[in-house]
C-alpha cells in the first residue's frame, strides 16, 4: 500500500531503492506516529473536518494501536511502503472509510517531521537522564578521592601535581557544558511542524496551535517553508549535541586507557571489566574503555555526514532527506549504550594513592616551590631562575606533602557545589514534565 498510489505499478528494483531502509526504521517512528494521528484528528474535529461520532471511532482504533506499537505487536506489512501508511491503513480496515479521513490537511512530509521530532524529544529525555546519572557518579568519585594526588600533564610530559577529585570532576563540569548544547538541540526541536502539510500549507482552517497544545510542543514552526526546510537541521543540531557528548566521553576514554596501563598504573578495573590475550597471560586488557573511544569517535561524525546530506538542498522536499533517519535514529541507541558503560565503570574503578611519591614525578613540585619562595619575598623571575637551576645541578629536593590551593575549583576547592548547581539550572530549563503532561493526557 502506497498513501500515493493513482493505480500504476512501479518497477519493483525502483522500489526497493526507494524504500530503503525506512520500513525498518519507521518501526521506532510507529508509536510516534500515531501519537501524532491523535491530535490531528481532535483538531480535525475540533474545525469541523471531522464529526463527533467519527472522532468517537478513531481514538480508541488509535489508541489500541498506541498500545500495539508499546507491546511489539505492530509491523509494517509487506507492500507497505512506511509507517505512514500502515497505520492509516489498519484504521480503514477497522472503521472503513472513517479511517481514510485521517490524512485530510496533511501531507507525509508534514508527518515524518513530526514523528522525527516526537521520536527526537523521547530520546533526548532519556539522553539527559543518562547524563545526570554519569554526572552523579563523576561528582561522587571527585569527593571521594579529593585529596589524592596524581601527575597533570601538559605535552604528556608530567607538569604540576593534580588529583582524582581534579579529573573526575572535569569530566562533571564538562558534562554541563555538553547539556547546553542539548538544551539548545531540544528547543530546536520541541516546535511543532504539523500543518506545514507538503511545506505550502494548506487550504483547510486547521488549528495549528491547538495541535502544539495537545502535543506538549514549546511553540510552532511558524512558516510553513521553513518548517520543512527544518527537517535535517533539527538532526543536525541534535546530532552535534549527541556528538558533544561523546567528544566528553571519548576524551574520558582515552584518559582511562592511559591511565590503566603498567607505565601510568593510575586507575584499576575489576577483572570481569576486562579481557584477556591469547598468548600472554598476564594481559588486562581495557577493551571498554577502547570501544567507548571508537563508538564516541563514530557518533562525533554524524553532525558531519548529515550536513553532507543537507549541504547542497534548495528550500522544497527531497527524497535525499530519507536517509538521514538511517544515520540519525541508531545514534540514540549508540550514545545511551556508551552513557550506561560509561557510568557503570567509572563507578567501579579503583583509584591508586600514594602516587605522587614517586621518584618519577618529583619535578611536578617545582611550580609548588617557586610558589612558595615567592610567599617568603622573593620576586617570581628570581624563584623561577633559583628552582629551574637546582633541577639542571640535580640539587632539586621538593616537598610533597600538604598540596592545597584555596581558589576555586583547585585541588583544595573544587567547588563540585557549585558545578552541581549548574547542572540543576541547565535541566530545569527543559520543558520535560509538560511533554509528559501532554502524551500521557492524549494518549489515555
Amino acid at each position: 500500500m502506497k498513501l500515493w498510489d493513482k493505480g500504476t505499478s512501479t518497477d519493483k528494483k525502483i522500489e526497493s531503492f526507494t524504500v530503503g531502509k525506512d520500513r525498518e526504521l519507521d518501526l521506532f517512528l510507529a508509536p510516534f506516529d500515531v501519537v501524532g494521528t491523535m491530535a490531528h484528528t481532535r483538531m480535525l474535529a475540533s474545525v469541523g473536518l471531522l464529526s463527533d461520532k467519527d472522532l468517537g471511532l478513531l481514538l480508541p482504533a488509535l489508541k489500541d494501536l498506541y498500545k500495539n506499537t508499546q507491546e511489539g505487536d505492530f509491523q509494517i506489512e509487506e507492500g507497505v511502503e512506511d509507517v505512514h501508511s500502515q497505520v492509516e491503513m489498519e484504521l480503514t480496515r477497522k472503521l472503513g472509510d472513517v479511517g481514510k479521513k485521517v490524512h485530510s490537511g496533511r501531507s507525509r512530509n508534514d508527518q515524518v517531521l513530526l514523528d522525527l521530532k516526537l521520536f527526537t524529544r523521547d530520546r533526548l529525555m532519556q539522553v539527559t537522564q543518562s547524563v545526570e546519572q554519569l554526572f552523579a557518579v563523576l561528582q561522587k568519585r571527585s569527593e571521594e578521592h579529593k585529596n589524592d594526588l596524581l601527575p597533570g600533564y601538559t605535552h604528556l610530559q608530567v607538569a604540576m601535581p593534580s588529583s582524582f577529585g581534579l579529573w573526575f570532576g572535569a569530566y562533571a563540569e564538562s558534562l554541563v557544558d555538553d547539556m547546553h548544547l542539548m538544551l539548545g538541540a531540544w528547543k530546536i526541536t520541541n516546535q511543532n511542524p504539523l500543518g506545514a502539510a507538503a511545506g505550502y500549507g494548506n487550504s483547510f482552517p486547521l488549528d495549528r496551535r491547538l495541535t502544539t497544545e495537545l502535543l506538549g510542543f514549546d511553540d510552532l514552526s511558524y512558516n510553513v517553508v521553513y518548517a520543512q526546510m527544518g527537517r535535517g537541521k533539527m538532526e543536525r543540531s541534535v546530532a552535534m549535541a549527541l556528538s558533544s557528548v561523546a567528544s566528553t566521553l571519548s576524551r574520558l576514554a582515552v584518559d582511562a586507557c592511559l591511565y590503566m596501563s603498567q607505565n601510568f598504573g593510575f586507575i584499576k578495573l575489576p577483572d570481569e571489566f576486562t579481557t584477556g590475550s591469547s598468548i600472554m597471560p598476564h594481559k588486562k586488557n581495557p577493551d571498554v574503555f577502547e570501544l567507548l573511544r571508537a563508538r564516541c569517535n563514530r557518533l562525533i561524525d554524524v553532525p558531519q555526514q548529515i550536513a553532507m546530506i543537507t549541504g547542497n538542498l534548495p528550500s522544497g522536499y527531497f527524497r535525499d532527506l530519507q536517509l538521514i533517519k538511517e544515520i540519525f535514529i541508531p545514534a540514540f541507541d549508540e550514545i545511551l549504550s556508551c552513557l550506561e558503560l560509561m557510568t557503570l565503570a567509572v563507578e567501579k574503578m579503583d583509584v591508586v594513592s600514594e602516587i605522587m611519591n614517586n621518584e618519577l614525578y618529583k619535578y611536578a613540585f617545582s611550580v609548588e616551590e617557586v610558589n612558595r619562595r615567592v610567599l617568603k619575598g622573593v620576586p617570581f623571575r628570581d624563584a623561577y631562575k633559583q628552582v629551574g637551576l637546582e633541577i639542571e645541578k640535580g640539587k632539586f629536593s621538593p616537598n610533597t606533602s600538604g598540596v592545597q590551593h584555596t581558589h576555586e575549583g583547585s585541588i583544595g576547592n573544587l567547588c563540585n557545589a557549585e558545578i552541581k548547581k549548574k547542572m540543576q539550572d541547565v535541566i530545569g530549563q527543559f520543558s520535560f514534565d509538560r511533554v509528559r503532561d501532554a502524551i500521557g493526557n492524549i494518549i489515555t
